[in-house]
């Protein structure tokens, strides 16, 4: 019996891929349709259409444009953006393990934003709104985003001149966010009760929070370095055989490195200052996807940013809906399916590679 034609063969290889793409995609549009029309006010799948025409009411056009639509789209731009960093840094760490969340950055930017809200003084109103205990919203993301940039310099310093094996940045990741968890502990201490209640309404991840402005920096972010991580998709794809094999290949494996965890960490820097910490998309996400599609990088980045969004996404959805009237932040949702996964991981994470 004759076998199969390599070229047969490598068609249904990125067949199964380009399947899982549209897939995908296609349930991004769904499910944002349906995530527009969920909340308080239930809104049928042709009301949400005629408020993009231009057709609805102005009360279902302000319901759709003002609320529902940022929202939605805050929460498929952080999980995209969540999730191709996730899959860069792991790429690049050689360990399953990485993501911003494990190597410190979400904890820095906690800590970034307590500082502000309490030795900055932005945090002193008293409204009932939770939302309204932080006065200057941008001076707290500024601060986060600082903050969290810190935690990925002292990274970068070990890829650099160290050259620390990846066990060895995953654990130097650990031990930054024990000591930003430490020193957020201690600002809160020392922070008054209006203070305290400020940084807890931050620390909660909550894509509802986004405003149009902010939206826009998070998807130029976003935009950039799905951009930059798909165009060395080979890159990383060579990177995957092993740093000899991508340097006999032609692969500038330091810059690389380098060069992935600079952009992936900028990329988290913009979404968690805007939205808070969302733990364990980025560590999730790439492995899912890894587990469908495999490990060629020139197909998991795209994928991943697609399969963040739906999660994410997902995910939100539901915290808004499976306790209402009340409004869980999407963050500790996360944190409630990524734990287990995490834990597995760690047990058996060696025979992801």
């Amino acid at each position: 019996m004759a076998s199969e034609p390599i070229d047969s063969m490598y068609d249904r290889f990125v067949g199964r891929k380009l399947l899982f793409v549209l897939v995908t995609t296609t349930l991004l549009g769904i499910l944002a349709l349906v995530a527009i029309g969920v909340g308080p006010v239930r809104l049928p799948v042709t009301d949400v259409v005629d408020a993009f025409l231009g057709r609805a009411d102005a009360t279902t056009s302000t319901i759709v444009w003002q609320i529902r639509l940022p929202q939605v789209l805050a929460a498929i731009v952080a999980g995209a953006g969540l999730s191709i960093a996730g899959a860069a840094m792991q790429n690049v760490l050689r360990n399953p393990l990485g993501s911003p969340f494990t190597l410190g950055i979400s904890q820095a930017a906690a800590f970034g934003a307590a500082f502000a809200i309490v030795f900055v003084g932005v945090g002193g109103a008293s409204s009932g709104d939770a939302a309204g205990m932080i006065d200057s919203p941008y001076v707290v993301t500024l601060s986060a985003f600082v903050w969290s940039l810190v935690s990925t310099g002292v990274i970068l310093l070990l890829v650099a001149y160290t050259r620390a094996s990846p066990e060895t940045l995953i654990l130097a990741g650990v031990a930054l966010g024990s000591l930003f968890t430490a020193s957020l502990s201690l600002v809160q201490y020392f922070a008054q009760d209006v203070e305290v209640a400020a940084i807890v309404y931050w620390t909660f991840g909550d894509v509802g929070r986004a405003t149009w402005s902010d939206l826009a920096l998070m998807i130029a972010a976003t935009a950039l370095g799905t951009v930059y991580f798909i165009y060395n998709g080979w890159n990383y794809t060579a990177l995957n055989a092993g740093d000899e094999t991508a340097q006999s290949l032609g692969v500038d494996v330091n810059r690389l490195r380098i060069n992935g965890m600079v952009v992936a960490s900028l990329v988290t820097a913009f979404i968690i200052s805007f939205v808070g910490i969302i733990g364990f998309v980025g560590l999730v996400v790439p492995h899912i996807v890894r587990k469908l599609i495999g490990s060629d990088e020139r197909f998991l980045l795209p994928a991943s940013v697609l399969a963040g969004g739906v999660l994410l996404l997902a995910s939100d959805t539901v915290a808004r809906t499976i306790i209402a009237p009340v409004v869980l932040p999407v963050g500790i949702l996360t944190s409630f399916l990524g734990a287990p996964l995490f834990l597995y991981l760690v047990i058996v994470g060696r025979e992801y590679w």
